[in-house]
């Protein structure tokens, strides 16, 4: 049996991707560092909090699309249940809002998928050692972007519209009446600068609102 030449104290990563084949490719070219140790791998947002209870990550290498609950929902979520555990955002939308919805949430770091493992685990390292680890080029991107208009109830109206859903669905599951619900949406729609509610999703969603 070959031996682990890991240090005694390796960097203990937790590693939350719905594509299987992406979340095996990552924990093995991870693995590959001699200080790094991937301890749980996740495939749904809402297994992440449960999995970092179980294996107490130093670090949480989450995506943000992912099925159960969005990744950077369970950042805010390791926040107040796993406090000791950095998180670090790896996905392949590098929107602006999403890098300003990941530092709210308490994310210490935000990647895109498209740079050098070695980069990577560059990153992992540094957040543990506290720093704050951002894609130059999408830090550059959304601080010229602003911050997101949409208010926090309006985002829910758009959110809650994605499938299609009527005013008086959307209204049953905000607990809202269908008129509180059309003033939202028409707010919405009028700060994307678009013509209708499916229009304004679609937008609010390049732009890493929702």
């Amino acid at each position: 049996m070959p031996q682990d030449h890991r240090p005694p104290k390796s960097v203990r990563v937790l590693l939350a991707e719905d594509q299987g084949m992406m979340r095996g490719a990552l924990a093995l070219l991870l693995g590959l560092e001699p200080d790094i140790e991937v301890v749980a791998q996740v495939g749904a947002g809402d297994e992440i909090v449960p999995a970092a209870l179980t294996s107490r990550p130093d670090v949480a290498l989450l995506d943000i699309e992912l099925p159960g609950r969005s990744g950077l929902d369970a950042a805010a979520d390791l926040r107040e249940e796993v406090p000791d555990c950095r998180v670090l955002i790896l996905t392949t939308f590098g929107r602006p809002g999403y890098l300003r919805r990941a530092m709210e949430a308490g994310a210490a770091g935000f990647l895109v998928k498209d740079g050098p493992v070695e980069e990577l685990a560059s990153a992992i390292r540094r957040v543990l050692t506290g720093e704050t680890v951002i894609d130059p080029a999408l830090a550059a991107a959304a601080l010229s972007a602003g911050p997101s208009p949409l208010t926090a109830r309006e985002r829910d109206a758009l959110v809650a519209s994605v499938d299609g859903a009527t005013v008086a669905d959307i209204a049953v599951k905000l607990h809202l009446s269908e008129s509180t619900v059309r003033n939202y949406l028409s707010a919405a729609i009028g700060k994307t600068g678009t013509r209708n509610r499916m229009e304004a999703v679609r937008a609010a969603r390049q732009q890493g609102w929702l």
